[in-house]
């Protein structure tokens, strides 16, 4: 019997990442549920979720349940500069849920690539990526963007950081009304604040999108940025360059990420099911000095493609009468077992339990 065809749609999906990952040499990571309170206090805008579920342990020091998987990773891995850390990770979160405004358990597959980022272990990075899309559904795209170009045309500005971040988020929404706004109640020239504008508005293939983020172009960290892009780029299109588009409105926290950041889309699933990036800043702030990039997949968005299943408890409700042998109703289920098919068998029919079909033995049958 195929063990894959028992296991569900989720784990099956689970199996074939965690076999992608150690293809390229990443090391499955187990960590604790808990972590210390104050990690995720001290970097909460790193967090996607503020509420943490906070308690004492024995000793009277403060612990959390994870809401994050990656802070915890780059607290824990020792800093080694020469020797890179592939690691990859199967846990639970713990945040609260969308509009229900309850804390819920969430799994979470992903990985990280702790040590000296060259061009090489970016394209890694984000060609896994795209593979794990690919593992997750055949229709997928992945919208990759750059931090450095946001962060040098906001150094151009003088804004504070407090109005930096603002139209970090504002970006993230392609809000140009807002962004106008800030730019001229600070005094921002006009011609960097529409390149700013521009730059939210962004999207489209490497061919069409790279020529014109060129043109926003206005110190060093921008030219970098444009430079590191066109490179991993060129890289990629070697590789294929298909599902795979520019999309500089995919920003995240700029105290944290400087780089390469990216998402992952597939067919029939609200919002993002994998977003990552490059978070060097993350470890700077923990006291090392490697770099760092890695992704999530959130495993929860599973259910929307689950249709194979269509959340059913069961394959096959088989339906057996008193004057059937209990050997008979064993012998029948193994059969239907060996076939990959979920069985559950029953006197009658059951109102509580979801089922494909109906199979009857026995007289009566």
């Amino acid at each position: 019997m195929s063990t894959n065809n028992t296991l569900s749609f989720e784990e099956r999906i689970s199996m074939k990442l965690a076999e992608l990952f150690t293809s390229f040499g990443y090391k499955k990571f187990k960590m604790s549920k808990f972590e210390e309170y104050d990690l995720y206090i001290e970097n909460k805008s790193f967090l996607k979720s503020e509420n943490i579920i906070a308690f004492n342990d024995p000793t009277g020091k403060l612990l959390a349940l994870k809401p994050d998987v990656t802070l915890s990773i780059a607290k824990n891995t020792a800093d080694r500069e020469t020797e890179p850390r592939r690691l990859f990770y199967s846990e639970n979160v713990y945040r609260v849920s969308g509009n229900m405004h309850e804390f819920k358990e969430i799994p979470q597959i992903g990985l990280e690539f702790i040590g000296e980022v060259d061009d090489y272990s970016l394209c890694e990075v984000l060609t896994i990526a795209k593979k794990a899309l690919a593992v997750i559904s055949d229709r997928y795209v992945l919208d990759i963007s750059h931090m450095g170009l946001l962060i040098g045309l906001l150094e151009a500005t003088g804004l504070p950081y407090a109005e930096r971040e603002e139209i970090t988020a504002l970006i993230g929404t392609k809000n140009a009304h807002e962004i106008r706004r800030i730019c001229n109640e600070n005094g921002v020239a006009p011609d960097l604040c529409e390149k700013i504008v521009t730059l939210a508005g962004l999207y489209g293939s490497m061919d069409k999108i790279l020529p014109l983020a060129e043109k926003l172009v206005v110190n060093d960290t921008t030219a970098n940025a444009v430079n590191e892009l066109k490179t991993i780029c060129h890289i990629l299109r070697a590789d294929g360059s298909h599902n795979l588009n520019i999309d500089f409105s995919v920003v995240s926290d700029i105290s944290y990420y400087n780089g390469i950041t990216f998402r992952g889309f597939v067919e029939n699933v609200p919002g993002c099911i994998l977003s990552g990036g490059r978070y060097d800043n993350l470890l700077k702030k923990l006291g090392k000095t490697s770099g760092a990039v890695g992704f999530a997949v959130y495993m929860d968005l599973l259910s929307y493609l689950n249709k194979e299943s269509g959340n059913f408890d069961a394959d096959v409700l088989l339906i057996y009468d008193s004057t059937t042998p209990a050997e008979v109703v064993l012998s029948t289920v193994a059969d239907l077992r060996a076939e990959g098919l979920r069985v559950f068998a029953s006197t009658g029919e059951c109102k509580n339990i979801k089922y494909k079909k109906i199979i009857r033995i026995g007289e009566e049958g």
